[in-house]
């Protein structure tokens, strides 16, 4: 329905999305700060408590999956293309236009401010949502659905039903966000590339394809085909991640990842109030960190239940703090590099032209200052693909386990009907970022996701205290 009356009232549709983002901007932009910092909070406390011991499984299970291949499929479907869209463009931008005034150098506090954004908070919403489906699953014995974290609490099976139908859909907008973003940086790296004018219909193409593969990668399974998949992700991240570090100033990248992760945990709490001089300001903060906070929410929910099924075996301590440690100085150091990186070029070219400015093309511009630029350029390519169909086959492979009742492998019909339901979206998404000039698919996608995690925000809520309520009362015992 939502694709229908996109294609044929498209205009009209973003505008009603548009107002309906500035009134939850208004009214709830500041819950999204203060929810992420309560989850940060909750989890570091639980994880050092006597219920991180909780197994998710029998006592005597060992986990199923690998360490660094669970790492490799919870990072690959939590973050993806997402790395690869700011690696530049967000330090730079931070860099060029501060969000506040700070004694820290302009380089420090850009770098520090971007990790906020993509650190501990981000995988805090993963891992509430992962650690609070893993008890529903393996240690009550409840289905795959999200209702399961709350049925002894909400008794109707009707309201029951309509909170799964909330987390599907938050779901769906979340991931056709990322499907959106992720092909139009594929056609802008294309044009970069080939020196041509690909548009509209490029994007579109591309969505279908990814789409494809992502089908057939999901109706393989997890172990077929998903794990596989995330496991060449990481290794051609690395590659990337490695070559880059090791043709730039190592010491200058090594000495701003240190400093600026000490800062951000040293101001991580009024960072995350936006209180006094680290309060940026109501429009920054939303065009930066409320959409950060809704794309993050709107990911939770598969991203959890993905987590949550590939965890079994693991304690709550190893899940919590393995995702969201582990994961963060993974991406911190990403950042590291290729901001410290971008920092100097800029230096060295003495002024600076907005060269980085475009997110759709600014890592493509970064590789034209490194040898190999051309192979760099199509690895990065090719890895956005990559990355974006185990984003779409992950969250095909949930969307079906809540819709076939909860099972922990779905049929495969389901899997397909996603399938073409997320491409049917994801185009929906595409044409309502290319109604306008001076619009574009991020714009389109900051509005809608600051609208449809509202619910799934105020829900997480309730979800939280259910599950300490639940814990409580079995250790009691």
């Amino acid at each position: 329905m939502f694709s229908i009356i996109i294609f044929f009232a498209t205009e009209l549709s973003y505008n009603a999305i548009e107002d309906a983002s500035v009134w939850v901007r208004n009214y709830f932009g500041y819950f999204y700060l203060y929810l992420g910092l309560g989850c940060v909070l909750l989890l570091l406390g639980l994880a050092i408590s006597p219920i991180g011991k909780i197994k998710l499984g029998k006592a005597d299970q060992k986990p199923e999956h690998s360490f660094w291949a669970w790492i490799a499929m919870l990072y690959s479907a939590g973050m993806g293309s997402g790395i690869l869209l700011r690696a530049v463009q967000e330090p730079v931008f931070m860099q060029q236009n501060p969000p506040y005034s700070s004694d820290l150098p302009t380089d420090i506090l850009a770098l520090e401010f971007t990790f906020y954004q993509w650190g501990f908070t981000a995988w805090a919403f993963y891992g509430l949502f992962a650690m609070v489906v893993g008890y529903a699953l393996f240690v009550k014995k409840r289905k795959v659905k999200v209702s399961s974290t709350i049925e002894n609490f909400i008794p109707s099976k009707m309201a029951r039903n309509g909170i799964d139908v909330m987390t599907i859909i938050t779901t769906v907008f979340g991931l056709i966000a990322a499907v959106g973003l992720g092909t139009t940086q594929i056609t802008g790296g294309l044009n970069h590339l080939l020196d041509a004018d690909f548009g509209l219909a490029t994007t579109l193409l591309l969505a279908l394809v990814i789409s494809a593969i992502a089908f057939y990668s999901a109706w393989q399974g997890v172990e077929k085909g998903i794990k596989v998949i995330s496991k060449f992700n990481i290794v051609i991240t690395l590659a990337l991640l490695l070559f880059v570090f090791f043709l730039s100033d190592m010491g200058a990248i090594l000495s701003a990842f240190a400093e600026a992760t000490f800062n951000y945990i040293f101001d991580f709490i009024p960072m995350s109030l936006a209180l006094g001089d680290y309060d940026p300001g109501l429009i920054f903060l939303s065009d930066w960190t409320f959409y950060y906070w809704a794309f993050w929410l709107a990911w939770a929910p598969f991203t959890g239940i993905f987590i949550a099924r590939i965890s079994k075996g693991r304690s709550l301590r190893q899940l919590l703090l393995g995702v969201m440690i582990i994961p963060s100085l993974g991406t911190f150091f990403w950042f590291s590099v290729f901001g410290t990186s971008a920092f100097q070029i800029i230096e060295g070219w003495g002024t600076y032209n907005n060269e980085f400015s475009n997110v759709f093309s600014s890592i493509f511009v970064f590789f034209e200052n490194y040898p190999l630029a051309t192979l760099l350029n199509i690895t990065t390519i090719l890895l956005l693909i990559s990355f974006l169909v185990t984003s779409v086959d992950s969250a095909v492979f949930v969307l079906s386990m809540f819709t076939d009742r909860g099972k922990k492998t779905p049929r495969k019909s389901h899997r397909l009907l996603w399938s073409v339901f997320i491409l049917l979206a994801t185009i929906a998404l595409i044409l309502l970022g290319n109604i306008k000039p001076d619009i574009d698919v991020l714009q389109a996608v900051q509005k809608l996701l600051i609208i449809t995690s509202l619910p799934f925000a105020l829900f997480i809520v309730v979800m939280t205290g259910v599950f300490l309520n639940d814990v409580s009362k079995n250790k009691k015992r």
